[in-house]
């Protein structure tokens, strides 16, 4: 048994028992951080803020939303919006900040891909960060179809259709999911408990393993420099806090990331009082009739790009390049070959692939919204057949890259 003491004070007594300043020293005063980073490495700190945003405004708007889908609507759209005070706040925060948190989170993994903070040992990193991304991305979704408007229902239709999976005609796995025929009350229950408690307690245990990931191999650099982080925090700590290559997460790092939090904040509540009609479809303003399909159902921005993969091709054909287009990002580590963990502009023929990826992300998204027609579905095919094109290619451009 270990030995307790007789505690000077509250603090005493509770690190006898909790070893607070251990974990302290683990989370914050004694986890270093390199000092050549830039902004971007904050865009970590502000998912953080978003999901807990997302958070609170979900446990408000919980308290007056209806799961039933004779009332889920007018509960959304006037109980929350018209008679609850403040509620139209807490729904623009909700939709503000789960529109944001997908803009940041690809700020945030394109980042990682430009710097390589995927290599050399960082591997969980990257793959705990992924698997952030799928969870977030089902949360959103289930979320989408809480307001049971025309949109949600529709985009709730075509997207459990993919589970068919094509010719195997898996129609019984369909109705599973929905349990019915057709998205109905079954349908919404269940996409209700997987949105307000079972999504959300996994995207709690992968942001610890993320963080968690993140304590050995410690965060990237800017020049992919490899670091003597023990050396340079010891440097740190007898007082060379200049010439020492590190700094401290908490309150050195911090203070910079809390810069970088008000400056987005001012974007964040901008869009939240003046602009947060991007982030509420107005096909969704209806309510849902499974009698009257929309002339074009799509889903929502951050998922635009994965959908114009799925177009363009015959269902079997669409189906498998969409399953590549949701699991391939997971294997980066393994099909970039390269052992340069340094920018991307530094890395030659890599350099192009990156920017051509970026490029051509954008593009899908962009064709995601508009109708498969014409010119547009020319454009959505060439797009997919490039990125699909472009992970392919990867091992081979990056296996004999020159070492810098």
């Amino acid at each position: 048994m270990a030995n307790f003491t007789k505690a000077t004070g509250i603090k005493d007594w509770l690190n006898q028992r909790l070893a607070i300043e251990k974990v302290e020293k683990v989370i914050a005063s004694e986890y270093w951080i390199p000092k050549n980073i830039n902004f971007l490495w904050a865009m970590g700190m502000i998912l953080v803020f978003t999901f807990k945003m997302l958070l609170i405004s979900g446990i408000f708007l919980m308290m007056y939303y209806q799961p039933s889908v004779e009332q889920a609507f007018d509960s959304v759209n006037y109980t929350i919006m018209r008679e609850v005070d403040f509620g139209w706040l807490w729904r623009h925060v909700h939709a503000v900040a789960s529109s944001v948190t997908f803009l940041i989170m690809y700020i945030h993994m394109f980042t990682g891909i430009y710097y390589g903070s995927y290599k050399k040992g960082r591997e969980m990193i990257w793959i705990s960060g992924m698997l952030l991304f799928i969870t977030f991305s089902a949360a959103a979704f289930s979320g989408y179809m809480l307001p049971w408007g025309q949109m949600s229902y529709w985009a709730g239709m075509v997207i459990t259709n993919i589970f068919s999976l094509g010719g195997l005609h898996m129609d019984g796995l369909v109705e599973w999911i929905r349990g019915d025929y057709v998205p109905a009350q079954a349908f919404l229950t269940r996409f209700y408990m997987l949105h307000v408690l079972l999504l959300p307690l996994a995207i709690i245990g992968l942001m610890g393993l993320h963080f968690a990931a993140l304590r050995i191999p410690h965060v990237n650099n800017q020049d992919g420099e490899e670091i003597d982080f023990d050396a340079e925090a010891k440097k740190y700590l007898d007082g060379d806090k200049k010439g020492s290559k590190v700094m401290r997460f908490a309150n050195d790092f911090l203070s910079k990331d809390m810069m970088v939090l008000g400056i987005f904040l001012i974007f964040f509540f901008y869009l939240v009082f003046f602009n947060y009609g991007f982030a509420l479809d107005p096909v969704n303003m209806d309510k849902a009739d499974g009698l009257i399909t929309p002339k074009h159902i799509y889903p929502e921005w951050y998922f635009l790009w994965s959908y114009e993969i799925l177009r363009p091709f015959s269902t079997n054909v669409g189906l498998i390049a969409f399953g590549f287009a949701q699991v391939i990002y997971l294997f980066l580590p393994w099909l970039d070959r390269s052992s340069n963990a340094v920018a991307a502009s530094r890395r030659g023929k890599f350099k192009i692939w990156f920017w051509v990826l970026l490029i051509d992300m954008i593009v899908l998204t962009a064709m995601g919204k508009l109708p498969p027609e014409g010119i547009f579905s020319t454009i959505g095919l060439v797009a997919a057949l490039v990125f699909i094109a472009l992970w392919i290619i990867l091992p081979f451009i990056t296996m004999n890259e020159k070492k810098v």
